[in-house]
């Protein structure tokens, strides 16, 4: 399989040294070379987890393409690739998924699509245009 190392574009980039903590929701294409731990976001986005990151989240994305560390779930609506010298530790869960000789994965693998997220309520809106509380 073709290594998809940029996606059209990458939109942002968090490099090396670079840690972050919480909730990182994204549109198009982000890549991150440093430390995420918390959540990570993206209804059709692309996260491509470079080499050198380490990531400690629940992962909910469009594409997945991993080749650091991942502690965590990693779900994909489209699919998930890990490539050398990927450590995975979680399930993960897509229509595709292509992992390559000498990754590690230590978890389970469902080749389904996820559920579709739910709603948000806080940005529902009542039929008159005024936000629902």
């Amino acid at each position: 399989m073709k290594k998809k190392d940029s996606a059209d574009h990458i939109s942002t980039l968090l490099g090396i040294g670079t840690t972050i903590e919480g909730t990182l929701a994204f549109k198009d294409t982000i890549r991150l070379d440093g430390a995420v731990e918390g959540k990570i976001f993206s209804e059709k986005g692309t996260v491509i987890i470079g080499e050198r990151a380490v990531v400690e989240a629940q992962i909910r994305v469009g594409t997945a393409i991993v080749k650091g560390t991942v502690n965590g779930h990693i779900q994909a609506a489209d699919r998930i690739e890990v490539y050398p010298p990927a450590k995975i530790t979680g399930d993960i869960q897509a229509p595709v998924v292509s992992i390559e000789t000498g990754v590690f994965f230590n978890g389970n693998c469902s080749m389904a699509k996820p559920d579709p997220l739910p709603v948000d309520p806080k940005k529902k809106e009542a039929s008159d245009g005024r936000k629902k509380p």
